[in-house]
């Protein structure tokens, strides 16, 4: 199995690499400190696994480089390893394209059995989230009006609403996301009318609340 790590810190990539390479069946081919940087390091190596971590601040985060790269790259799978054990994290990294979840405090044994269970084509999920993951499921199924209007948010849209609740201006995003001033405009309002938000304060609260700011 061909390995890329994704985290932003530089100790952290250096130990898990140590631990796959001991492994007689898996290589670590490439690391990389954010989101961008792992885009660009599966587009050139096509790994069968990418390990990410979700927050690499100030790069691209965990969240919106899964979708990218599942959207472009669908052959590689995609576990995230992260400290979060938060249920919002793992549905939407899961609602990305992920195929496991584990917690960066888990023991190598179980790294390594999520590692060998996505290459094979299954999903691994931390057991602590597990029960999170199956009640909440069950609970969306009840009722399609009870759908959180953030499930409707589009990837593009994903990534503009942390960027404009962290006080970025049309320009900055426009220059930062590679798109027209113009665009950012129409994403702004339409995230806006999606969320039933009127203001940017409101924006704010409400992407605080999603932790959108911790990525």
């Amino acid at each position: 199995m061909k390995i890329v790590i994704a985290d932003d810190h530089a100790i952290v990539r250096s130990g898990f690499a140590m631990i796959l390479n001991f492994q007689d069946d898996i290589e670590v081919i490439g690391a990389a400190a954010d989101g961008i940087e792992a885009y660009a390091l599966v587009a050139k190596c096509r790994p069968d696994i990418l390990i990410m971590d979700l927050s690499m601040p100030p790069g691209e985060s965990g969240l919106i480089a899964t979708g990218k790269i599942k959207e472009d790259y669908p052959d590689t799978k995609i576990l995230i390893l992260t400290m979060h054990d938060d249920e919002e994290y793992l549905f939407h990294v899961l609602k990305n394209g992920a195929s496991g979840y584990v917690l960066k405090s888990a023991p190598d044994e179980e790294l390594l059995l999520a590692i060998r269970t996505i290459h094979q084509g299954g999903t691994y999920i931390h057991p602590k989230l597990a029960t999170s993951l199956v009640r909440e499921f069950i609970k969306k199924d009840k009722t399609a009006a009870s759908e959180d209007p953030f499930e409707l948010l589009s990837k593009r849209e994903l990534e503009i609403l942390p960027l404009i609740a962290k006080g970025y201006g049309n320009k900055e995003i426009a220059e930062r996301l590679f798109i027209s001033v113009k665009t950012v405009e129409a994403h702004k309002s339409k995230i806006m009318e999606k969320l039933h938000l009127k203001s940017r304060p409101e924006l704010v609260e409400y992407a605080l609340k999603k932790k959108l700011l911790d990525f």
